[in-house]
């Protein structure tokens, strides 16, 4: 019926119209649950391409007046909700994207939302309003005259608090939230709000400026969680049907453990399906900037929070004390908390930690500290691809350049006992690895010993599987020995393609520096 009232229903028809879609649709039945309640109001913070939009484009089409859904919704999961007819097609909407509107309106954002919904009533209604009135008294006059309530759905609801330090300006766009959806007048029409953004709701004074509403978010989605990313059974279904390799899908884009579920990004997973290439999709929606202005803040221990991360481990986090705005960073706590906000670290409730959840987040903190101002970290990693070529093609010399560079790097930055910085190297040296491997990470009872099995999966073409040993004061050759007698505890004894065992010794001369030797074999696996 209108762009900005009664949507008609293109936008879920697209998505369900397309090659891979996973039905969500279940999310109406919780919805239909709140409808004109006291918990009506529901905000959906979540990071960028985790479904928030496909979900309001799927809330249009259920409840607008502005089309007949029913075909649409034919054998969907909500069809077989007993109260699914009871509210098809039933209410007002009005879809507002806050984003399109800002893009060229900063200045009279507020004006130009209440121009365009009025061009869409004027539509229906002719003259028979009073357009000069505020948007939410003349929501409440199309309601005194039809008795048919709201549902009003807002995307990019944060995009003025994200993108804007005009606190008056802030100031005026939430109190047109307010009226909108916790003023005397709202309780009459609004049977249902639906607001989707990164941020959640902003808080003045530690409380939230809209209290009224019930937030679900990176930290805590609750109910929520099922609807938006993809879960992992729905990501077994995709690669069985399309005949990919779930362990690759699972190494790239699973990680996000949200209400204990692991998650995996769907716009990732669609493409590399629809690709046929696992690939770093999800950062292409997000500037590598956002990234390098939080982890480069000078906050004591922020820098070695993130190489802990960075080389697979969890960090303490406090998310209590951000105000929900990314102008308002005042701590290390602060940065984190905005990162798992942004979806570049997970969160971890049951050990109040923040961790980089996937490969393909990995090669976005990659190519941020490749263009950011931690030069020698920058220099360390940007080798990793060729430090595993090397190690492929048997450069022993240069391999044991590699590891010396990532070993004077690291071991600066990293601040653990000589066997955990050991194995932190390693895994920083690899950077690149997990694109193609699985890492089993084993750590012995040696001094100065870790141990890695890299086993090569589906997508890594005739890279061989690889055990690779540090050895402190002894030799390389000693390395390999012990790898041949430890038969890799198992973890390659099935394994019949080509296996290089790489042994690396460094020997301390002076007290902070390390020379390193390598030697690589090819192993023969022997008949049992």
């Amino acid at each position: 019926m209108g762009v900005y009232f009664n949507p008609n229903n293109g936008s879920f028809a697209r998505d369900k119209n397309s090659k891979i879609y996973v039905d969500k649709t279940e999310l109406s039945t919780f919805l239909n649950d709140v409808l004109g309640t006291n918990r009506n109001c529901i905000a959906v913070s979540h990071a960028r391409r985790f479904g928030k939009s496909h979900a309001a484009g799927m809330i249009d089409a259920y409840y607008s007046l502005g089309s007949d859904s029913t075909k649409l919704f034919e054998g969907t999961k909500i069809a077989a909700d007993p109260n699914y007819k009871k509210y098809l097609n039933k209410y007002n909407v009005i879809h507002l994207d806050i984003s399109s509107v800002w893009d060229s309106h900063k200045e009279d954002l507020i004006e130009s939302i209440h121009e365009r919904v009025c061009e869409d009533f004027q539509k229906v209604y002719g003259d028979s309003l009073k357009y000069g009135k505020d948007l939410y008294l003349l929501i409440h006059e199309i309601y005194s005259i039809t008795g048919i309530p709201f549902v009003i759905i807002i995307d990019e609801w944060d995009c003025v608090i994200r993108n804007n330090t005009d606190k008056e300006l802030v100031h005026k766009y939430l109190q047109f939230l307010h009226t909108l959806f916790k003023s005397e007048e709202s309780k009459s029409f609004l049977s249902l709000s639906y607001i989707t953004g990164i941020l959640p709701i902003k808080k003045i004074k530690d409380e939230a400026a809209l209290n009224n509403f019930r937030g679900y978010t990176m930290l805590k989605s609750r109910m929520f969680t099922e609807y938006y990313g993809f879960t992992e059974e729905e990501v077994k279904d995709l690669c069985q049907k399309y005949d990919m390799d779930f362990d690759s899908i699972k190494a790239w884009y699973n990680g996000y453990l949200i209400d204990g579920r692991h998650m995996y990004n769907p716009n990732s997973v669609v493409q590399a399906i629809e690709e046929k290439e696992y690939d770093s999709y999800w950062k292409n929606t997000s500037s590598f900037e956002t990234i390098n202005t939080f982890i480069t803040m000078n906050y004591e221990g922020l820098k070695d929070d993130i190489m802990t991360m960075l080389s697979g481990g969890k960090v303490m986090v406090d998310t209590t004390s951000f105000q929900n705005d990314f102008s308002e960073i005042h701590s290390k706590d602060d940065a984190l908390t905005a990162l798992i906000h942004l979806g570049y670290l997970a969160y971890d409730e049951t050990m109040l930690s923040a961790y980089i959840p996937n490969y393909e987040v990995a090669k976005a903190f990659q190519m941020a500290l490749k263009s950011g101002s931690w030069t020698e970290i920058s220099r360390a990693i940007s080798t990793c691809d060729e430090l595993l070529m090397a190690t492929i093609a048997g450069k022993e010399e240069r391999v044991a350049e590699l590891i010396e560079l990532a070993h004077d790097t690291y071991t600066s930055v990293l601040k653990y006992n000589d066997e955990n910085s050991l194995s932190c190297v390693l895994t920083m040296a690899y950077f690149t690895a997990p694109a193609y491997y699985n890492i089993v990470r084993e750590m012995s009872s040696g001094k100065g010993l870790a141990d890695f099995v890299f086993i090569p999966r589906a997508n890594a073409g005739n890279r061989p599987a690889m055990v690779v040993e540090l050895k402190y004061n002894k030799s390389a050759e000693t390395a390999i020995k012990q790898i041949q007698e430890n038969r890799y505890h198992g973890a390659l004894s099935d394994y019949q393609n080509k296996i290089l065992l790489v042994g690396i010794n460094y020997d301390a001369e002076g007290k902070d520096k390390k020379h390193h030797t390598c030697v690589i074999e090819e192993w023969q696996q022997r008949a049992t």
